[in-house]
């Protein structure tokens, strides 16, 4: 079986290794449908990203939109240290995991502005309130508030064949939420895990994946989707 592997942006070609089995493809920084879909019609067992969290999150979204997360295993080769690659303990620049390691369930992080979240999602700074499921995490201001996948969240039960009589245990992980308050000498930062994770505050620039949205918001919300990423890691 041929891999599929995808180099977004300007990366060198020397980096690649030499592989019969890998087929490369060159596409732009933050590859569009247009760049994407044509190629995963095509793709088998696995697809891998070599560049940046952003192009990540680029071509997870189209695997979510075409319905592919459970048919096509994802590797990932950050170019540069990210907050992806801290949080799925993946070296820069290293193929044989990306290409090798076996694939396991991870959480995949969806919002409510139809986006994909694979390593850090951010609002600095805010004013406003912030909730974690249940848990109130912030009513007032804060220097940061950031949302990461939760590498450690169990993956979720596999869909039944008769899901009226079969009752699956609520999904209560999936994603960590980070409160980092402002004070005059000093930071003080709250952590909780769960499933979503809501804000609503004073307009302000929202980041997913190092990417600033196109416009202000003054609210947000992260949640786990109902299906995990088979994501290629230690």
């Amino acid at each position: 079986m041929t891999t599929t592997a995808l180099s977004c942006g300007n990366i060198e070609r020397e980096a690649r290794p030499a592989r019969a089995d890998v087929r490369w493809f060159d596409l732009p920084p933050q590859p569009s449908r247009t760049d994407v879909d044509p190629i995963l019609l095509e793709a088998e067992g696995r697809v891998v990203v070599h560049g940046t969290d952003a192009d990540l999150a680029a071509v997870v979204l189209r695997l979510l939109r075409k319905n592919l997360l459970a048919e096509l295993s994802v590797g990932y080769v950050p170019v540069t240290r990210s907050p992806a690659s801290s949080v799925w303990s993946l070296p820069v620049g290293e193929f044989d995991t990306a290409l090798a390691a076996p694939a396991r369930a991870t959480p995949l992080i969806r919002d409510d502005s139809g986006g994909v979240l694979l390593g850090r999602g951010a609002i600095a700074p805010m004013t406003g309130q912030v909730y974690c499921d249940d848990q109130r995490m912030l009513h007032g201001s804060a220097r940061s508030v950031e949302v990461f996948p939760d590498p450690d969240a169990p993956p979720l039960s596999e869909p039944t064949d008769d899901p009226l009589t079969t009752q699956p245990a609520p999904v209560t992980t999936g994603l960590v939420t980070v409160v980092t308050s402002r004070k005059l000498l000093w930071r003080r930062s709250e952590s909780a895990r769960g499933r979503a994770m809501q804000a609503s505050f004073e307009e302000t620039t929202v980041h997913r994946d190092g990417v600033a949205h196109p416009r202000p918001l003054h609210r947000c919300a992260w949640y786990r989707h109902t299906r995990d990423l088979l994501l290629a890691r230690p």
